[in-house]
């Protein structure tokens, strides 16, 4: 039997609200993308731009998104910054999405 108490209504009203955020900073295929290649281990801009194929400043915009979730998170490395997934949740839930569309386009 669930616990239906005013208490846990209201806890997973929030829960809910807070994963549907997590699923808006997602919803962009080069956020997609760079939770992908970051779910490999940390990546500066430039390996993220040759990997994804698209210009920097674009990265940078979508590395921002990111940032401002919490999903990532950048580390200074000389002269370029490391970004790493701040929880590695984020790779499963975007590997299972991008599983999930793969068997839904085929026959």
């Amino acid at each position: 039997m669930s616990d239906t108490s005013p208490t846990t209504v209201v806890a997973d009203h929030a829960a809910h609200g807070a994963a549907a955020e997590l699923l808006r900073a997602l919803a962009n295929p080069h956020r997609v993308a760079i939770v992908v290649e970051l779910g490999h281990g940390e990546r500066c801009v430039h390996e993220l731009v040759e990997a994804l194929g698209v210009p920097q400043p674009l990265v940078s915009q979508h590395l921002r998104v990111l940032r401002d979730e919490r999903l990532v998170s950048g580390r200074r490395r000389g002269r370029e910054v490391a970004y790493v997934l701040t929880d590695q949740h984020v790779a499963h839930i975007v590997g299972d999405a991008v599983a999930h569309a793969t068997e839904k386009e085929q026959p």
